[in-house]
């Protein structure tokens, strides 16, 4: 009988952790949204591009601020991605998202066609990072803002260190001056660092730079 009480109480504890937890990333995916909504603060008729859009879900979120009128750019290195988010823009009849398929080293959008471009998650899967932030930075207008999302190496997640990538990493993720120094070397200019992003990620904010709004 007590043992299995025992087993009682583990099964019981292991599914209330669960549950914990799922109400934990739910509650942390949902604040993440509300500051990424407030910090991209686009308005209807913006242009926002999005490199490595995933499953679509920051997209779709962009895309309902910029509205019929604006217009969404959404980037994906595998062409089966891509046409999966061909699918759900034409699925809810948001023509106002465009759906690219990018290169190792290119966004491919055309120039001068954001007002903001983002990035979550992602910057530390470039193999060819001085290439693709050369590429942003032709596609912003000028002015235009960058904000990128990402999360410094964890020792968790070596094993699925991205291949290719600039050894300087030091495993999978990218430490927070690294890709400062990078981006602001490609031309951008750093605008501000926010404070606390949820889920263990941080943000930082770009500008395009005055020579290069001019060139």
């Amino acid at each position: 009988m007590a043992r299995k009480r025992v087993v009682g109480f583990s099964l019981g504890g292991a599914i209330l952790t669960a549950a914990c937890l799922s109400y934990y990333y739910r509650r942390a995916g949902r604040d993440e949204q509300n500051r990424f909504l407030q910090l991209l603060d686009a308005t209807p008729g913006e242009q926002i591009g999005e490199v490595g859009a995933g499953h679509g879900d920051f997209m779709l979120l962009a895309a309902a601020r910029v509205g019929p009128n604006g217009r969404v750019y959404a980037n994906e290195l595998d062409p089966k991605r891509a046409g999966e988010l061909r699918t759900k823009a034409a699925k809810q009849k948001l023509a106002e998202i465009h759906v690219i398929e990018g290169a190792e080293d290119s966004t491919r959008f055309p120039d001068n066609c954001c007002d903001t471009i983002y990035l979550r998650g992602v910057y530390h899967h470039f193999t060819k990072p001085a290439a693709v932030d050369a590429s942003i930075l032709r596609a912003l207008r000028p002015g235009g803002r960058l904000i990128v999302v990402d999360f410094p190496p964890r020792l968790l997640l070596k094993p699925w260190t991205p291949k290719g990538i600039p050894a300087n990493r030091g495993g999978h993720g990218i430490p927070q001056k690294i890709l400062i120094d990078e981006i602001t070397d490609a031309g951008f200019r750093l605008d501000h660092v926010e404070a606390h992003w949820p889920n263990g990620f941080y943000c930082v904010v770009f500008r395009k730079r005055a020579a290069a709004m001019v060139a």
